[in-house]
């Protein structure tokens, strides 16, 4: 397992990337969402698309494909009304 050395004197700490709390349906992929928008500086609105759509398969199905579509209905009316 990756592990990040901070200083000789301070522990071992785990990469954040390398766990997830609340289940494991982003553990799949090669790059993991929040990754991918943290390395590309993506607002909240289109971090939260990437994440719903990258994870309905695995864990809200419908529910989180709808909850992609509300935050692109919302990404419209801010960024082309």
């Amino acid at each position: 397992m990756k592990k990040n050395r901070m200083s000789d004197d301070t522990p071992e700490q785990e990469d954040p990337m390398l766990k997830q709390v609340g289940g494991s349906h982003y553990m799949y992929f090669d790059i993991q969402p929040a990754e991918f928008i943290n390395a590309n500086k993506l607002l909240f609105a289109e971090g939260s698309v990437i994440k719903y759509v990258c994870r309905h398969t695995e864990k809200g199905g419908i529910k989180d494909i709808d909850k992609a579509i509300h935050y692109l209905e919302m990404i419209k009316e801010r960024d082309y009304k």
